[in-house]
């Protein structure tokens, strides 16, 4: 059954190994269940964000899963969680009664027309589209992206007002207990441990627990905590399920249009960059290096960011930490099943998961990215220059400006105009012209903004 539904034998995985995969992926983002109700609860319920986050993750990677056959879990994306809460909510609605309700809204209505454009495969021909050096590009960018969020969550690279980035006391549990963790994972690995990377993160989160016992960790407890109670976490769905405001909508439709586009640019190009990278890595890309059922991928998305909405929650996405569970050689939907059920699991069993330390995540995160960047060998550095330049603006600008979307929009902006420049405009296919054309209108409200 389960041969006739993931082909794991096509894929060159087992069931045991599919499953390390999807536990693996699941504590590697485990965090955005105890992350998005801290953003989100400034101005919604914080228990109802999170019934609805863990809900709406579950359905999201479970359709994934059997739809798609992709390893890659979603879930409430970082970054667009703070502009729904702090830019919309508390700036420009500035903190009115309610004002989620508009914010969910527009997510609503930008999870439907997703849904419009991957019917029309609308998506799945910008992915397509991409040249294929910029799509290495992206994945070695995710890479050093990814390996940059591992270092930060365990306090391992800090922000350093004098050099903007700086190292972390050595000192501290956390960035000790992170770097030993990474160690135990490539030396399992050297060893060919099954499941070198979740058990590098159990290790670590062991170590983590001992830390703390006898003083040396000072942070938030690493130990389950059952004091709280099933029902109570999703009695919340009541303040936060189906809250929309239509009226509101149609009566200030350019500001509302304004949200809706702030919300698609975000989730377009960050679900974009996750796919190439996450595929790349697990050998997924066709000889022609497409992506082979993207359509589906995206349309998972998409519903997953309309389901969250009605449960309330900001936008699902695709997670780059889908990565980790590839890094421990998931290569199917059964992976994604796993990870979904666990995202359902943990309204049960919620304190065990968000128990988890972001330092004993970070080591997984750290050895995916490491070899993600392994792509950096495929680009070819001696071909077109619009090629080579689209591909290092992908993977330096994503990690450098904490953005996959922005790192895609340098990317493809620069290939555009530099193929214009050297007389070799007929080589830009429509999509890319329409994508160059989202871009730009993306750069005018920036400097809009801005100014």
């Amino acid at each position: 059954m389960l041969e006739k539904q993931f082909h794991l034998k096509e894929h060159g995985t087992t069931v045991h190994t599919e499953i390390i995969g999807g536990i693996t992926t699941f504590l590697s983002m485990a965090y955005i269940l105890a992350v998005n109700p801290s953003i989100l609860g400034a101005v919604m319920d914080p228990g109802g964000v999170f019934a609805a986050t863990a809900l709406a993750s579950g359905v999201a990677t479970l359709v994934m899963a059997f739809y798609a056959n992709y390893p890659i879990a979603l879930s409430a994306g970082l970054g667009v969680n703070a502009y729904f809460a702090y830019t919309v909510c508390l700036g420009e609605l500035g903190g009115a009664e309610g004002a989620f309700r508009i914010a969910l809204t527009a997510v609503l209505v930008e999870g439907i027309i997703f849904i419009i454009m991957s019917f029309f495969k609308i998506r799945e021909q910008i992915v397509n589209s991409i040249p294929e050096n910029l799509k290495f590009g992206i994945t070695c960018g995710i890479g050093l992206f990814i390996t940059f969020i591992g270092f930060v969550n365990a306090g391992i690279v800090i922000n350093d007002d004098a050099t903007l980035v700086g190292l972390g006391s050595l000192k501290t549990a956390e960035v000790a207990l992170a770097l030993i963790g990474f160690l135990i994972i490539i030396t399992l690995i050297h060893y060919n441990v099954t499941g070198a990377v979740l058990i590098g993160i159990i290790i670590t989160w062991i170590l983590g627990m001992i830390a703390q016992s006898i003083g040396w960790y000072q942070g938030a407890s690493v130990f389950p905590d059952f004091s709280g109670g099933f029902v109570a976490n999703l009695s919340g769905l009541q303040n936060t399920a189906f809250k929309f405001d239509f009226a509101w909508a149609i009566k200030n439709l350019p500001q509302f249009v304004a949200i809706v586009f702030a919300f698609l640019y975000v989730d377009l190009f960050d679900t974009v960059g996750t796919v190439v990278g996450v595929a790349d890595k697990a050998g997924l890309l066709d000889e022609d290096g497409n992506i082979p059922r993207v359509g589906r991928i995206f349309f998972s998305d998409a519903l997953g960011t309309v389901t969250g909405a009605c449960l309330g929650t900001s936008t699902i996405t695709s997670f780059v930490e889908s990565s980790a569970g590839v890094g421990a050689g998931a290569k199917t939907g059964l992976a994604s099943v796993v990870t979904g059920l666990l995202f359902l699991v943990s309204i049960l069993l919620s304190p065990v998961f968000l128990a988890v330390p972001s330092f004993a995540t970070a080591p997984a995160l750290i050895y995916v990215g490491m070899l993600m960047i392994s792509s950096a060998k495929k680009i070819n550095y001696d071909g077109d220059l619009a090629d080579t330049v689209g591909a290092f603006l992908a993977l330096s600008m994503m990690p450098l400006t904490y953005s996959i979307a922005t790192g895609i929009m340098f990317s493809v902006m620069s290939w555009v105009l530099l193929k214009v420049f050297t007389g070799k405009a007929k080589d830009i296919s429509p999509v890319m012209w329409v994508v160059f054309v989202l871009f730009a209108l993306r750069i005018v409200a920036l400097i809009t903004n801005f100014m």
